[in-house]
Order: structure tokens, then C-alpha cells, then sequence
């Protein structure tokens, strides 16, 4: 809860921030009334986090309020379809996640349909996640990891957060391109798998950042590599598995952006990502993201679309792979 309060607390440098969105309102009425980002998540989880700092960024700059707010259930796809049928005027945006944009219609029906229902804003960042097992088990590095799993296929096993969670496929596009043949054991969520994990009770995992360093710092579990392809700032001297296993262009992280309903005027659309590029250039916003364990990936409009079509893709195979299918 210190993070919360710690990420939420300090307001942002409002001069240069402010000086941006007066410029370009000078040069449109849009907004010209207060705007809203639906979170649909709970409180206190990271999308809730990163969508309430991007509100008050957002703020500063358009010189009106964008006030959060969280509309949970379902996964959410119930947020994520409140805005999906909203009046695409540019005043009410989503606090997008991998897990009701791009997990969520490959393994179940959806109210929504992205492509058609919703067009992005930007890209705002990724959580990484980290490969790690119980210190004990037989493995310094990597390379030993691989072998002791090759050695013995469909006797060690790896917990995830749930069966068709963003963990839970990340690992099955691993265990895919790594040739490992493992169990998966589903917990309700990442925490009970970490205890599982830390009582010897399952054998590995590929978590985010924010469940899995505090215990590596602490010595309670040993990292192997993290799946950023770039690594992770956030995990320091962690290697990326693109390049240790090897696996080449595995890059996965549960990502977070911003979108908005489809019909959303393009010159609004670009003057929101324009606003969010600035804003995530400031160091205290790329401060605030490491915080809740997330790393800044800014990226605009297209290259947010184009991310999300490989995104699609990547997890298409992982659904695949865990024979999952839409319910």
C-alpha cells in the first residue's frame, strides 16, 4: 500500500508539463471539457496504478481534469466494454491491458470486438517477466535450467497466476520455443503461486517483475532471465531469454496503454498521443512506472496498432500451445 500512496502522492513538474497542452489547445478546442480513463481493474492492481498516474499527466497537459475511473469484473472486459460502446468523442478512454485486449478473445467470448470496437492511443509500458525456481533447485544458470528440464519431459512443473492468464501463456510460448515439456499447475493469482513456489511445492515460474525480484533480492529465489528482449532496468544483471536460451525475438510483457472507441476523430487520436509521448519522456512518470513495475515503452498510435497485431499473434500460438479454447 506504501507504493501506492508513494506513486500517486508527488504531483508532476506542472511548468513543462502544462506548457505542451496550452500550446497545442491554442490550436484546437478539443477537449474542452473534462475527459475520463475507465480502469478496468480494481484498485491498487498495476493497470489501476499506471491508469491513475496517466490521468493526472493527462491533466496537466490538456489543462482539464481526466478523472479515473475503475470499472472491474470480468477480467476486464467489463471496463474495457463500457468504453468500447461509449461515445467516441475522445472524452472517455481505456486503460488498456494485454489481458481483456489481447489474451481475453482468444480464449473466450468477448461483449466487445477489438479491431472493430476500439482503435489505440498509445503504448505506455510493459511488465516484464522473470524466469526463477526455488534456490535449491539444481540449476546455476540458464543453460543448466534447459538441461535439467530436457532431461526428464513431463516431470518438473510451472505455476502461473491461472489457467489462461498472461502468465500462464508467456510460459507456454516459452516452453514452446525452449523445447521444454512441463506441468502446469493454475493458482488463483500470482501470489499463492509464489508461495508455492517458495515452499519447494512447484518448480518454476515466469513472473512479473513486481511478485518475483523482491524475493530474488532477498535470496529466496534465484532468476535465470527475463522476458524483455532488451532486458529490464527493473531486474539489473537479469539477462533476457531472447538471448540466453536462445530465443530469438521473444519479447513478451503484460503491456499497458491507452485506447479509445473506434469512431474517435484521427485529429484527436493524434493529439492524445502526441500529449502521451511528452508526458512519458518526463523522469518522474518513468520513476513512478518503476515503482509499480513497470517499465516505460512509449510508443504512438501506429506503432501501438502494429504492436498489438505481432502481440496478437505471439499469443495466438501460446493459446495454441496450452490448448485453450474459446468458451
Amino acid at each position: 500500500m506504501f507504493q501506492r500512496r508513494t506513486i500517486l502522492a508527488a504531483p508532476l513538474s506542472a511548468a513543462p508539463l502544462l506548457a505542451s497542452g496550452q500550446a497545442a489547445g491554442q490550436s484546437s478546442t478539443w477537449p474542452g471539457r473534462g475527459l475520463r480513463i475507465v480502469i478496468p481493474w480494481p484498485p491498487g492492481q498495476a493497470t489501476d496504478l499506471i491508469g491513475r498516474i496517466l490521468a493526472q499527466g493527462l491533466s496537466e497537459r490538456l489543462g482539464q481534469p481526466v478523472v479515473p475511473e475503475n470499472r472491474a469484473g470480468a477480467g476486464g472486459m467489463i471496463g474495457t466494454d463500457v468504453v468500447a460502446k461509449a461515445a467516441p468523442d475522445g472524452l472517455t478512454l481505456l486503460a488498456a491491458s494485454s489481458g481483456p485486449v489481447t489474451i481475453n478473445p482468444l480464449v473466450q467470448r468477448t461483449p466487445y470486438d477489438v479491431e472493430r470496437d476500439l482503435t489505440p492511443v498509445a503504448l505506455a509500458g510493459l511488465s516484464p517477466y522473470i524466469l526463477a525456481t526455488h534456490p535449491d533447485f539444481p540449476a546455476r544458470d540458464i543453460a543448466e535450467f534447459l538441461a535439467v528440464i530436457r532431461a526428464a519431459p513431463g516431470r518438473y512443473t510451472f505455476a502461473t497466476s491461472g489457467t489462461g492468464a498472461t502468465a500462464h501463456l508467456i510460459t507456454e510460448y516459452f516452453n514452446a520455443r525452449a523445447g521444454l515439456e512441463t506441468v502446469h499447475v493454475p493458482f488463483q493469482g500470482s501470489a499463492p503461486g509464489m508461495t508455492a513456489l517458495l515452499a519447494g511445492q512447484v518448480h518454476y515460474t515466469l513472473e512479473t517483475v513486481a511478485a518475483t525480484m523482491p524475493h530474488i533480492r532477498a535470496g529466496r529465489l534465484r532468476a535465470y532471465g527475463v522476458s524483455l528482449s532488451q532486458g529490464s532496468r527493473l531486474a539489473p544483471g537479469v539477462p533476457p531469454l531472447a538471448d540466453t536460451v536462445p530465443i530469438p525475438g521473444f519479447n513478451l510483457g503484460a503491456w499497458i496503454g491507452l485506447m479509445a472507441p473506434a469512431a474517435t476523430p484521427a485529429a484527436v487520436i493524434s493529439r492524445l498521443s502526441e500529449e502521451m509521448r511528452g508526458l512519458m519522456a518526463a523522469p518522474e512518470i518513468q520513476e513512478r512506472f518503476a515503482l509499480a513495475g513497470v517499465e516505460v515503452d512509449s510508443r504512438p498510435a501506429p506503432a501501438f496498432g502494429e504492436y498489438l497485431r505481432e502481440q496478437r499473434q505471439l499469443f495466438t500460438e501460446a493459446v495454441s500451445r496450452a490448448n485453450l479454447r474459446p468458451e
